[in-house]
């Protein structure tokens, strides 16, 4: 299964460096200068988000969502939204015009989902009225942050002090987060039950009664060697009133607020649709997190299609190796049999996934041209997170200080499943996929910084997923219980898109959802139960993936059969890649462009 925490893939770059003090990287002049100061002022607006991709300016300040911070977001998308009109994208050139394209539809955007309390930002939860739940949020940000294993750096005396400001801040912030859940309760739009009663053991967990044992201690531990002694001492004491005075008891009073007062408000139904204006909301969710103008009902019906047409597909695969038994049966064997778990130790499995890597490398030469720079590696996931954590990604450096890296949690070697997406999980996470495709924007200095780092999911996800489909092409898969597994993780996607129509369209309840998801997919109950609750607070966002993939596909079937024996598939993926992320629309429109050339 892939990982469990899907977020915007900026929260993950971390440290990449945004090199805002660039000339603007446009043919345009002025336009390069728009967008310059565009990013910059993003930067400010979205702090968290500067902290992800390197620029250091903003690591004391946690990002507001309050009511005169969304006018200030209004008059932000506004002012640009009329900047960028002052330009004729017929007298841009390709680079220039795909910016222009990129740029307004982000205005636009940004402006539509104002209008239905949607910040749409990755520092913080999306909706006015809802600053976080149990899958997204600054209070769960700032754990992996302040843990000293995120993405905020502490590498100088000055990061440390970054950091103390910025945490000091989250009293103020609670507070509000409170104001606003209560105006939302006012407004009846509240979290679902279920997923409350999962937040509240979150807040509470992270208070201690004794600092040092805090999450929030590990900077103090892990301060270089290199800071004087009066600093150590000083940051020591610093840290330790912060936990105590700032952290702890804002935790606590999260916590308490959620069990006592906003619990026995929270609703019980699952889906968006329930919330005044719920339907409108979720119209522009789909549109979002697609980047098309696919209807739900649509996304809908081609998730049951896919749903169907990946299930033949497995039940191929059982009677070609002899089962016996319902598909359900055949799930069970894959996940218990010990066939399935040969490895003794972390290292066989580490080996053993560089050797999916040295059986593709000869067939990617082939099949992609286009390849990052920046060094990859494939490393164990740490054991202070290994039993929570899935297979994942994380972004190297453009300048080649650190490597993407392939993490792996391994809890016990010998109950390491092969089965279970052990090959396609590589392709996606991986290579050919996110370290192809992430390493390759952030690398391009032709772009300007805000296409440098910005994130679609349907293309990104959905690139991903489309490299899952590559591995016969890539020679694995020869195995039909890994070729199972591959179409598990196809399946999952495809459920998704019936599953989150269905929850918030009012077609499933939150029950009904996680039947069909074991119904249909080599999932546990708990597994279900996790997937389904992040659909309920995050609606739209996994309809991304399944999507972009399917487009994807079919452009290279349109250009193959338009093109014939002119139609190149390295040239085809460099076309997608070479430009990074954009919204599906704007993606086909160039790639038409491409395929007329060719």
């Amino acid at each position: 299964m892939k990982k469990i925490f899907y977020f915007l893939i900026m929260i993950t770059m971390a440290g990449c460096n945004s090199n805002t003090n660039q000339q603007p990287t446009a043919a345009n002049a002025a336009l390069g200068t728009m967008l310059h100061e565009y990013y910059n002022e993003r930067m400010q607006l979205l702090p968290l988000e500067a902290t992800a991709n390197g620029d250091t300016r903003y690591n004391n300040l946690l990002p507001d969502f309050t009511d005169s911070y969304r006018t200030r977001l209004k008059d932000f998308f506004t002012l640009y939204k009329t900047a960028i009109g002052k330009f004729d994208p017929a007298t841009l050139n390709d680079n220039d015009k795909k910016s222009y394209l990129i740029f307004s539809y982000e205005m636009d955007m940004g402006l539509e989902g104002l209008e239905v309390n949607f910040l749409g930002s990755p520092d913080k939860d999306d909706f006015t009225y809802m600053p976080f739940d149990q899958f997204n949020g600054v209070p769960l940000s700032l754990g992996q942050m302040g843990s000293g294993s995120g993405n905020q750096p502490f590498k100088t005396v000055a990061d440390y002090d970054n950091w103390l400001q910025r945490a000091t801040a989250f009293s103020v912030w609670a507070d509000s987060a409170i104001v606003y859940f209560r105006k939302g309760m006012a407004l009846n739009i509240v979290l679902p039950r279920a997923v409350v009663i999962k937040m509240i053991p979150q807040m509470m967990d992270l208070v201690t009664k004794d600092a040092t044992k805090s999450l929030f201690y590990g900077p103090v531990t892990l301060m270089p060697a290199t800071f004087s002694d009066s600093d150590k001492i000083r940051l020591t004491t610093a840290y330790i009133d912060m936990i105590n005075k700032a952290i702890i008891p804002s935790y606590k009073k999260l916590g308490d607020f959620l069990k006592t007062e906003y619990l026995p408000k929270a609703r019980t139904s699952s889906g968006i649709n329930a919330l005044p204006g719920g339907d409108k909301l979720y119209a522009y969710l789909v549109k979002f997190w697609t980047t098309t103008n696919k209807t739900p009902n649509e996304i809908y019906e081609t998730g049951l299609a896919e749903v169907k047409r990946i299930k033949t597909l497995m039940e191929e695969i059982k009677t070609e190796v002899q089962f016996k038994g319902s598909l359900d049966s055949f799930f069970n064997f894959m996940k218990t049999d010990k066939q399935f778990m040969p490895f003794k130790t972390a290292e066989e499995v580490l080996t053993a996934t560089r050797n999916i890597q040295s059986r593709i490398e000869p067939n990617l030469k082939k099949m992609f041209r286009l390849t990052p720079k920046t060094k990859f590696e494939i490393r164990q996931t740490e054991a202070f997170r290994a039993a929570s954590a899935s297979a994942e990604y994380y972004p190297g450096l453009p300048d080649g200080t650190r490597p993407g890296i392939y993490y792996i949690p391994i809890v016990d070697a010998t109950k390491f499943n092969t089965t279970a997406g052990m090959e396609s999980t590589f392709l996606h996470e991986a290579l050919p996929g996110h370290h192809y495709q992430t390493s390759i924007q952030t690398e391009n200095t032709a772009l300007p910084a805000f296409r440098r780092f910005i994130w679609y999911g349907a293309y990104g996800e959905g690139y991903a997923l489309y490299c899952e489909s590559l591995g016969k092409e890539l020679g694995l898969y020869t195995d039909p219980y890994q070729y199972m597994g591959a179409l598990g993780d196809e399946m999952h996607r495809a459920i998704r898109l019936v599953v989150d129509v269905a929850i918030h369209t009012g077609k499933m309840t939150r029950e009904e959802a996680i039947t069909y998801s074991m119904e249909n997919e080599p999932i546990s109950e708990g597994g279900a139960v996790a997937e389904i609750e992040r659909y309920m607070v995050y609606p739209g966002q996994a309809l991304s993936y399944k999507t972009g993939a399917l487009k994807i596909r079919e452009l290279r079937n349109k250009y193959s059969q338009l093109l014939g024996d002119k139609f190149d598939l390295a040239s085809f993926h460099t076309e997608y890649l070479k430009d990074g992320c954009m919204p599906l629309e704007i993606i086909e429109r160039s790639m038409d462009e491409w395929a007329k050339k060719q």
